[in-house]
């Protein structure tokens, strides 16, 4: 133990760390990525967040994955990982809202992960409401935490699940999750896991499409 406490980083902290290896001023950055000055700095301040379609177009205006702006820097010559740890606690989770859920990925400042920790408040009460199933690469395990949730997947009958329950499925099975009937929000405990490194991209991009989706419906 060397003593030192190491402190979990925000999205400020990642983008400001982000700024410093590029040797940007905070004025660079606004101009590069698009997102005025004024809130670049609220956002390295923590005092303000940033919407999925603010990450998404810094991602895009600096043409780099979006999982790389969820992640610290590392050495050049990464070392093999023999013990990594991170708290996962809500307030350092990547906040992402959609029409159906708010997602919120915990640990996010740990590459390569095996898996994707996050927690989903589902709002979505019918299947209709929900739109068409979700698939991405991998498999996913779902735990209720709070409430009920109706689970919808391509090839079985819907099933509801009670606080404490759970499912394991292949995730490029058709699947959605929604509110059981009487039940305002359900609150799950998702672990999804692939070899693909690229998983938590395809997690965003599928968030994405359900923002386009909205918007096209507004």
């Amino acid at each position: 133990m060397t003593g030192m406490t190491r402190q979990h980083p925000t999205i400020g902290s990642l983008l400001k760390s982000l700024r410093a290896r590029n040797d940007w001023t905070l004025k660079e950055m606004s101009q590069r990525c698009g997102i005025p000055l004024s809130t670049l700095s609220k956002v390295e301040h923590d005092r303000l967040s940033l919407t999925y379609d603010k990450l998404l177009q810094i991602s895009q205006r600096l043409n780099l994955r979006m999982s790389e702006l969820f992640a610290e820097d590392e050495d050049v010559h990464e070392q093999a990982i023999t013990a990594r740890r991170s708290i996962g606690r809500i307030d350092d989770a990547v906040r992402v809202t959609t029409p159906n859920y708010d997602y919120f990925y915990l640990c996010p400042e740990l590459r390569r992960k095996r898996m994707i920790p996050v927690l989903t408040r589902v709002r979505a009460k019918s299947i209709e409401e929900f739109g068409e199933l979700v698939r991405h690469p991998g498999e996913e395990y779902i735990h209720v935490l709070e409430g009920r949730a109706e689970v919808h997947t391509e090839f079985y009958d819907p099933i509801v699940l009670e606080a404490g329950e759970s499912v394991y499925i292949d995730s490029n099975m058709g699947h959605a999750y929604i509110a059981a009937e009487g039940c305002e929000e359900a609150l799950l405990l998702g672990v999804c896991s692939s070899a693909d490194e690229q998983l938590l991209e395809s997690l965003m991009n599928i968030h994405h499409e359900e923002t386009v989706k909205l918007s096209v419906v507004k």
